[in-house]
């Protein structure tokens, strides 16, 4: 008990520390769209060296971030090493983030602290994990005992748009290949399986016309009504599905975003619709894009002078356990009891997030972080984006003491 009791002293004696270096990875905005995240990367690496540290700087090549729809990616691995004879456990947390948007009383990129949170965009998600992680692998070292095995931090750029360029494109290169991870959560819930996600993106192609004479053109809004009738017409089925994992309950569908005409007097020629069709982890993710292209172009089947585009934006898998992650479950909870005061839950969750791509590679992988209860509590990808930096300081507890548990010698 000596270590641990050592353990969570460092961490409450370096705890104003921890929030201001939480506070200068807010403060940097990054983005996404546009995705020039590059210079947070660079920001990042060069604070860590303060710690003795070395961050490896990863580029993705440019041509490939910018057909991708971004600007700039560096990933970041920074590799510690120990004696042999233990595991690899990988931290993984994603700086990019959706742009702020309208409603903040905070400045988004203030990292404002009031009244026990502190405030600013991926404060919850997930700019926090680097605080979190980082502080705890440092109060891990500052106990001077013997480790075994090694960890590795790892700060990627492209969570938003699916982490193909992020951990994908890490473990895709060869950099890395742990045998454990855990990435960016919140504080009383482990997330052990996610849905998993496809999104289309579906062109209508009609024929403009004169609004006076509409029987000269095509309608592609009313083609693509049709097909938005089917979609929705589809959810009462998907409430029907059910998963056996806990924390996940049915499919979803819906169209996102809808753009296309020309002007109020003109035959729209053109409608570009995206949505997003969420899959739990039951299903099979290529048995149900087939199944919704069908249910698009049946929606439009004859219509005459329309023409179908539907392009695949993103498939990602979903996250299942793997053989392993109950060690990382096991000892997080246990540690989470001690901390947190309560039982710590392990289940499933109706979003996805890029850990899968670690998993996809046969790599145990859990969620688990600084956060509190439920998203919408943290004003996540909304206005007023929180973290309870009380919640800040257990999870990190929580994972030091974790990462304790599995590579004291």
């Amino acid at each position: 008990m000596h270590n641990r009791e050592r353990l969570t002293a460092w961490i409450d004696a370096h705890f104003d520390e921890q929030v201001a270096f939480l506070q200068r990875v807010i403060q940097t905005p990054t983005d996404t769209p546009p995705g020039n995240n590059a210079p947070h990367a660079q920001q990042v690496a060069q604070m860590v060296e303060a710690f003795g540290w070395t961050a490896e700087q990863h580029a993705v090549p440019e041509q490939a971030v910018r057909d991708y729809g971004m600007q700039s990616i560096t990933n970041l691995i920074i590799r510690r090493p120990y004696a042999e004879g233990g595991p690899t456990i990988a931290l993984n947390a994603h700086g990019d983030v959706v742009p702020p948007g309208e409603g903040w009383t905070h400045a988004p990129y203030g990292g404002e602290i009031e009244d026990g949170y502190i405030y600013g965009r991926a404060a919850a998600v997930s700019k926090c994990d680097f605080s979190t992680y980082i502080f705890a692998v440092r109060a891990l070292e500052a106990l001077g005992v013997t480790l075994k095995g090694g960890l590795e931090l790892h700060f990627t750029y492209d969570e938003e748009f699916g982490g193909l360029l992020g951990p994908g494109w890490l473990l895709e290169q060869k950099l890395t290949k742990p045998d454990l991870v855990i990435a960016a959560g919140f504080s009383y819930n482990i997330v052990t399986a996610h849905n998993a996600c496809l999104q289309l993106e579906i062109t209508v192609h009609g024929k403009s016309g004169h609004g006076a004479m509409p029987e000269t053109g095509h309608d592609a809004l009313q083609a693509a009504t049709k097909i938005l009738n089917a979609i929705y017409g589809q959810l009462p089925e998907l409430k029907k599905i059910k998963s056996s994992v806990a924390g996940i309950d049915s499919p979803t569908m819906l169209v996102g975003r809808i753009d296309g005409g020309t002007n109020t007097n003109v035959v729209p020629g053109r409608v570009v619709m995206k949505m997003d069709r969420r899959m739990i982890p039951d299903e099979d993710p290529v048995q149900v894009e087939a199944q919704v292209r069908k249910l698009i172009e049946d929606a439009v089947s004859g219509l005459p002078g329309i023409r179908l585009e539907i392009r695949r934006l993103l498939l990602s898998h979903a996250l299942r356990p793997l053989p392993g992650s109950d060690k990382l479950v096991a000892s997080l909870q246990k540690n989470g009891r001690e901390i947190m005061g309560e039982e710590i839950t392990a289940q499933g969750t109706p979003l996805y997030a890029d850990a899968r791509l670690y998993g996809e590679h046969g790599i145990p992988a859990v969620l688990y972080g600084a956060g509190p209860r439920t998203v919408p509590e943290s004003n996540a990808k909304k206005a007023d984006e929180r973290l309870a930096l009380d919640d800040l300081r257990k999870a990190t507890k929580v994972v030091a003491l974790t990462l304790l548990d599995l590579l004291e010698g």
